[in-house]
């Protein structure tokens, strides 16, 4: 059985065509690991491998969800896992490629052995404000404050959601399982994509220039029903703002290639933790 090879970068970093390059090499079949990409509709807006992309290897997971689907990380899981069986079941290579973190982390390691999320406890801790959920956080798990973006209210309230929840400290429940992942990422094989921070912007900005030109716009309008996931999708906010009327196009697409640089930095900070991962500079 052949491992899968997992491509993973910041947006626009060209994880697309490394992947297509090594599933020529290996004679791999590729596999979405990229939220957006897994919804039909978001073609542009997600950046998803085009028609002609798609017919050069077998792409998996790619448009296979309704717009008004909800997913997350561990529905990903689900309806990753057997695809990957059955391309090594024929004696092919799975190439995971996508810059979801979570996405790929629960398909690399699993999901962490944290408590879900309680919905009463949550309504409290968001009706809290922020300064008071962070020196909460800081009595709870001072270590897990000092790690903490603080100005980051998900991550704060998480965090202290965690402590309550379990009744255990956020931070002792993370480095365990941290020291069980490192025994799994010695079997793992994947590379990263690096670029320099110029370039990376170079290519976001054409990127969405191209985006803008090539349909986008008409994309985000015909959603009509779509799940708070469709809604996150980087673009689309900012469409529905220009077609309303609230801003104009240059400002729309300055808010997006913001927007999307920002994600690439967070995306950057995500695949440096994951030190298993073969860095390939572009």
């Amino acid at each position: 059985m052949l491992p899968p090879l997992y491509i993973c970068g910041p947006t626009a970093s060209g994880k697309s065509a490394l992947a297509l390059e090594m599933a020529a090499q290996l004679g791999g079949e590729i596999v979405n690991a990229d939220a957006f990409q897994l919804y039909r509709g978001l073609e542009l807006i997600s950046a998803a491998p085009s028609a002609e992309e798609l017919a050069r290897v077998p792409h998996h997971l790619y448009g296979v969800l309704a717009p008004s689907t909800a997913a997350d990380a561990g529905s990903y899981l689900r309806l990753a896992r057997p695809v990957i069986a059955d391309i090594q079941a024929r004696s092919k290579t799975p190439i995971v490629t996508g810059g979801s973190g979570l996405y790929l982390k629960f398909l690399t390691h699993g999901p962490a052995p944290l408590p879900t999320a309680d919905a009463m406890l949550r309504a409290e801790l968001d009706a809290t404000p922020l300064e008071k959920l962070v020196a909460r956080l800081q009595a709870l798990d001072p270590v897990e404050a000092a790690r903490t973006a603080l100005k980051n209210r998900r991550f704060v309230s998480r965090a202290v959601e965690i402590c309550l929840l379990s009744g255990s400290k956020a931070s002792d429940m993370r480095d365990g399982w941290e020291a069980q992942t490192a025994q799994l990422s010695a079997h793992l094989r994947g590379l990263v994509i690096h670029r320099s921070r110029p370039d990376l912007h170079a290519r976001i900005a054409s990127r969405t220039r191209t985006m803008l030109e090539g349909g986008a716009i008409a994309e985000v309008a015909d959603l009509t029903n779509f799940s708070p996931n469709c809604e996150k999708a980087i673009g689309v906010r900012e469409i529905r703002a220009m077609l309303a009327g609230e801003i104009g196009r240059t400002t729309c697409e300055e808010r997006i290639n913001a927007a999307t640089r920002q994600y690439a930095k967070r995306q950057e900070s995500w695949f440096r933790r994951e030190l298993w991962l073969q860095p390939v500079v572009q």
